[in-house]
């Protein structure tokens, strides 16, 4: 609805207001009067007749407001309540490219996003990119800004500059999904409507524009999600990849994320995410955690390395050789890693230095690196996953 209020008004804090205005409306007259039959429908046309009438109200100060009141009321004229916009479906994939525009510096547009269209409060934004959530409020106060005195359109690019936006499009779908997979903070390990909406709009790009890259990210992010009813305990505490029940994997996701991965990879033209999905192809085509060809996915993560270069991807190529060549292998990837200072602050990357110790008998270091994991983790399941683990290390040596 905040999409298509920002289409319909142009604004972001004026489609904010007039969400915010239609929903206490609506919490005053529904109880009263019954909920209409199309309940969007209705908040949608609210918000934007409440919008009108402030800028109406507020005309004698501004006379532009008024030119613009006149032109949404004609438009609102010729699209009646009851009948559903069939702009609606697409109004988040056009906030995402307006959000994206390449009038924004890069930081502003991937903060704009996040919180613009994945919902992420700013705290959480901060988090994800290692700032304070004043500065990130400060560029995403600045990119409003932007939009509105730039008059950037509300609108998905033509063909000729898709290209120039897809990267960072694609870019943003791809942490809408992983905040949906593996959420950042809080009592969920997921947020099924976070992954399910970056899919949908995976989906809307492939069709707009079926770049190898963005059939790649849609196999990725349809082969991750083959796996959530296996994530988690009845309990709602984290099941790691190994310990999964393979049964539950969803089939029909895998079959399809399986053949957009091997599309994208035909075209020789792939990239991270490509090579990424191709990854997870790999584990989904084991029946168990033994039988997955730890050696391809070790050549995949070199090629990944090469062209995307990243200590989280160097952790998790160093647990793929772990599994391919023992915990010792893996465990002298993990410590440089860390001993390059790189992945100080990410949790994983002690835990995982703590389950190849734990393997290894080298019980106190991997007591201490899963302490030192409980202190960086956000996540309620997770800690209590690394709980479990120094439970069952016992306190002492033995």
């Amino acid at each position: 609805m905040l999409a298509t209020l920002i289409r319909l008004l142009g604004d972001f804090e004026r489609a904010e207001e007039a969400l915010h205005d239609a929903f206490l409306a609506a919490i005053q007259q529904w109880p009263i009067e019954g909920v209409p039959a199309s309940p969007r429908t209705w908040l949608v046309s609210t918000g934007r007749f409440f919008a009108i009438d402030a800028m109406r109200r507020r005309a004698r100060h501004d006379a532009s407001l008024a030119t613009l009141a006149d032109a949404l009321e004609r438009q609102a004229a010729a699209n009646r309540e009851g009948h559903e916009d069939p702009a609606i479906e697409d109004d988040r994939l056009r906030r995402i490219f307006t959000c994206c525009h390449p009038a924004l510096p890069v930081d502003a547009r991937m903060a704009l996003t996040l919180r613009e269209v994945c919902g992420l409060t700013t705290e959480e934004i901060a988090r994800a990119f290692f700032a304070s959530a004043s500065t990130i409020a400060q560029r995403i106060v600045r990119a409003k800004a932007k939009i509105r005195d730039a008059r950037i359109p509300y609108q998905v690019p033509q063909h000729a500059e898709l290209s120039e936006r897809l990267e960072a499009v694609l870019h943003v779908v791809y942490l809408m999904f992983n905040e949906g997979y593996s959420t950042t903070a809080g009592v969920q390990l997921t947020r099924a409507d976070l992954s399910g909406e970056a899919i949908r709009l995976g989906r809307l790009i492939v069709e707009l524009l079926p770049d190898p890259e963005a059939i790649g990210l849609l196999a990725l992010m349809l082969l991750h999600e083959s796996r959530r009813s296996a994530r988690t305990s009845e309990t709602g505490d984290l099941v790691l990849l190994d310990e999964q029940d393979r049964r539950l994997w969803d089939r029909a996701l895998i079959a399809e994320g399986t053949r957009l991965a091997q599309r994208a990879l035909a075209s020789r033209r792939f990239g991270p995410y490509t090579l990424q999905g191709a990854i997870a192809a790999v584990h989904a085509e084991a029946d168990t955690s033994d039988e997955t060809d730890w050696a391809q996915i070790v050549g995949i993560y070199d090629v990944l390395i090469r062209s995307d270069p990243s200590p989280v991807f160097e952790l998790n190529r160093a647990v793929a050789v772990a599994m391919w060549k023992g915990a010792a292998e893996g465990l002298v990837r993990i410590e440089a890693i860390l001993a390059r200072g790189d992945l100080a602050a990410y949790h994983w990357a002690h835990a995982s230095r703590a389950d190849l110790c734990r393997r290894l008998g080298r019980r106190d270091e991997a007591r201490a690196s899963y302490t030192r994991a409980l202190v960086l983790v956000k996540q309620e399941p997770e800690r209590r996953f690394l709980e479990r683990r120094l439970e069952e290390l016992g306190t002492s040596e033995s």
